[in-house]
């Protein structure tokens, strides 16, 4: 794990207070800025040593063959990989005639500190170099989230006690040396020299690299310019290669004296584009970022962010871990999508090629819900990105000789890149999911201007594929075979409570956009004998319940099948220590499932089919998945379990910030970090919006003596203000005076003239906290009120 005696914590900020080597690829992660468009990785500026180099453009990626010991038939046949692009972070800098490099010489103090309201990263570093000359080193960087396509970086070196003579090299470097690939299949797969130079140039002050993939032949063009302030002479030389770029800055520098350095950087790609356009288009942006200038650059990300905390910030009184990580969870997921601008947001965002930069389910699942309530214009772009990949979708069930549309499980530009089948393309819930996220959209914003425009064409397709994908028995019951729900240690099964239940909700979506939007619905063809068809098949779903138990099956005969070993089998996680065929036909559940469609589909089960559901599963879930958690935090909270819910938020929430996977050098886990404002927001705050309606139910844990949250809900602003004893509403604007909301499952009008306080209903478990399988207890978080 991390340790906080490194990474203290922090409200408004993440602070490294020494560089310690072993810590270097997940400090890169946590450090990562982007802007959804553009992501830097947490390097050094001097750019050794790293942990994994990293500068990644959304959706810029090379294809690559997928292996397969046989090949059949719908399997696909590319893969595709997100690229490291050319890096303009490196700054390499001589001291005399020795090269500051932190493994040499004497550092003498090193911090870095990520702010979260500032948006930056700093770096202060105190170095002694081999012979006694003794530098400060003070960095700042960002990565606009206002100017799309640009970062910059101010470099400041200042000489302590003696004269020196400073050399900086400040560069554009192209196909840097990678790590080799892990086994481990989340790694990404490496790649060799993924990019060709197209086009060079450079100015005194200024230099552009425009480079192409081979395979996939995206062009994409890199700039950098500067402003040099130093007294005294200085020598300033810029020269361009095909791979590399550098300016060239010598002076003399006193005690006390500085040499500052701002490096404006700009980033474009396109697969249309021709090279004069994309050379022009970075060319523009390096001058609009010049124009606007340094300070400027700075003032725009704190306002914007300003922004943000004002509609999204969560406050947690008594914890204060959970306090940074869900800040800094919700930092990292706007880092990811508030200029993706109709791109995917992939699963690691762009802080690492975890993943292979894919996006998955994971992104309607568990990052838009936090974006719908928080920044909706983001959330509707990712839904627009989604929708543009339809044609894709309809090839893809078209070739599995399907109708509708099949969305892909995991990819960048909408093909499906998935290798494996069970886990994969039968994971078809992640239609569903889609679906319902479009679907969500809609309830939360009141806005059906994005179902009307491509909203409703994705319902509808959808929903053709589930009437493709299930039938009607003899007895009329409809049936969905050959799936795999979001366990995937359970593969290929019939009757998937979740996927079931998803479909339905998928169905019934569909059939009420048509009602909404007849016109459009007849312009895809879609009839009332259609509609009426997927209202009967939706109401038909067969939903696998075991009446000796009392408990729902996970799907179809999952309470028969044999249970697991665990005191035999702990060796964590079981999919990179056990194989498929022995995992496949027991009762071990790598993530909530069926536990999840009580989250996602609440109204379909009682309160007591909850608590049941939750101890029989809890007994047999391993959480080898970083989406697991969360979930977990909102249904024990759900059922009363509060302090095991508040164990689950914990691990939630800093998943990332203390590596509890310890896989956080390849990217950080964006479901995860959006999990923590969900386990907060969705489990002690009660949120509920599956019916269409807001439904809020708080209660909070004996280590959290308060909870405040910041809501969006169709053009109000909410504020709820939850204690042990009650929760204040408070309705701070809207389009209107007067809000209805549920609380508690009642109804109750709020108004903007007054905050409205309500008491918290009694949360008494129905059954006694559950077990978890040996071994695999979420972290403790027995906090008194301090914290």
């Amino acid at each position: 794990m991390i340790s906080q005696g490194i990474f203290p914590v922090e409200p408004w900020q993440i602070r490294e207070t020494r560089l310690e080597f072993d810590l270097l690829d997940e400090a890169e992660s946590l450090f990562a800025l982007s802007n959804g468009h553009l992501g830097l990785r947490g390097n050094l500026d001097e750019g050794e040593p790293h942990g994994l180099p990293g500068t990644y453009l959304n959706s810029f990626f090379e294809t690559r063959p997928l292996p397969y010991a046989e090949a059949g038939f719908g399997y696909p046949e590319a893969g595709q990989t997100l690229v490291n692009v050319t890096n303009g972070k490196v700054f390499r800098l001589l001291v005399d005639d020795e090269p500051f490099d932190v493994r040499y010489g004497e550092l003498l103090s090193h911090e870095r500190v990520l702010d979260l309201r500032a948006g930056t990263l700093t770096r202060d570093a105190h170095w002694r170099s081999p012979a006694g000359k003794q530098v400060k080193v003070h960095s700042t960087r960002l990565v606009s989230l206002v100017h799309r396509s640009i970062a910059a970086i101010e470099y400041v070196v200042e000489a302590v006690d003696d004269f020196v003579r400073v050399t900086v090299q400040s560069e554009l470097v192209t196909n840097e040396d990678q790590p080799e690939a892990s086994d481990d299949p989340r790694v990404s797969a490496a790649l060799k020299d993924p990019l060709e130079a197209v086009h060079h140039e450079h100015t005194k002050l200024s230099a552009l690299l425009v480079h192409q993939t081979r395979g996939s032949e995206l062009m994409m063009a890199a700039a950098m310019d500067h402003d040099i302030d130093v007294p005294g002479r200085v020598e300033v030389i810029t020269d361009a290669h095909r791979d590399l770029a550098h300016t060239t800055v010598i002076c003399g520098l006193r005690a006390g004296q500085r040499l500052r350095i701002v490096k404006y950087l700009a980033y474009g790609w396109s697969s249309l584009r021709s090279r004069p356009a994309i050379r022009d288009q970075v060319s523009g942006a390096i001058a609009g970022a010049r124009y606007t200038g340094w300070q400027g650059l700075v003032d725009a990300q704190r306002e914007y962010l300003d922004d943000f905390w004002d509609c999204a910030d969560v406050e947690v009184d008594g914890d204060a871990e959970i306090q940074q990580a869900v800040r800094f969870g919700l930092f990292h997921v706007l880092q990811a999508s508030a200029r993706a601008e109709r791109r995917a947001i992939p699963g690691k965002g762009l802080t690492g090629d975890g993943y292979d930069g894919h996006a998955f389910w994971d992104t309607e699942g568990f990052v838009l819900p936090v974006l719908t309530y928080t920044v909706p214009s983001a959330a509707a772009d990712a839904l627009r990105w989604r929708a543009s990949t339809l044609d894709l979708a309809r090839e893809r069930a078209s070739t599995l000789d399907l109708k509708g549309a099949a969305f892909p499980w995991r990819t960048i530009r909408g093909e499906e890149c998935s290798a494996y089948w069970p886990a994969g393309t039968a994971a078809w819930h992640v239609n569903a999911d889609i679906a319902m996220a479009f679907e969500r959209y809609r309830a939360v914003t009141g806005d059906d201007s994005l179902e009307r425009d491509s909203g409703l064409v994705v319902l509808v397709e959808t929903a053709r594929l589930w009437m493709s994908l299930g039938h009607h028995d003899r007895h009329g019951i409809w049936h969905l075979d050959g799936v795999t729900g979001p366990d995937e240690y359970t593969a290929v099964v019939r009757d998937n409570v979740f996927t079931n239940l998803m479909a339905a909700g998928n169905l019934r979506a569909a059939a009420e956009a048509c009602t909404r939007h007849p016109e459009e619905a007849r312009a895809v063809g879609v009839s009332t004998e259609e509609t009426a068809a997927w209202r009967d098949a939706a109401d038909a779903a067969h939903i696998p319940f075991d009446d000796e138990l009392g408990v729902h099956q996970q799907h179809d005969g999952f309470t028969t099948l044999r249970e697991w070993d665990f005191d035999a089998n702990d060796s964590y996680p079981l999919l990179l220590n056990e194989p498929y065929v022995r995992l496949y036909p027991s009762q071990v559940v790598k993530q909530a499932d069926l536990v999840l469609a009580m989250q996602w589909q609440s109204h379909a089960f009682t309160d007591e089919q909850k608590a049941r559901n939750v101890d029989y599963y809890e007994q047999r879930t391993t959480r080898d998945s970083s989406l697991s958690a969360c979930t977990q935090a909102v249904m024990c909270a759900d059922v009363g379990h509060l302090e095991l819910a508040h164990d689950y938020a914990y691990e939630a929430a800093v998943i990332d910030l203390r590596n509890l996977h310890k896989n956080t050098r390849n990217g950080l886990h964006m479901a995860s970090l959006a999990g923590g404002w969900t386990a907060l927001v969705a489990g002690f705050g009660g949120l509920r919006d599956d019916e269409g309606f807001l439904s809020l139910n708080p209660h909070l844990p004996d280590g959290i003596g308060r909870l405040r949250f910041r809501l969006r809900w169709r053009n109000f602003r909410l504020t709820v203000d939850v204690t042990h004893d009650d929760v204040t509403y408070i309705l701070r604007d809207g389009p209107h005076g007067d809000l209805n909301i549920r609380h508690a499952g009642d109804e109750l009008r709020l108004s903007t003239e007054k905050p409205t306080t309500v008491a918290l209903e009694p949360c008494e478990p129905l059954l006694p906290p559950p077990k978890q399988p040996p071994g695999r207890e979420p972290l403790r978080r027995r906090l008194d009120k301090k914290g």
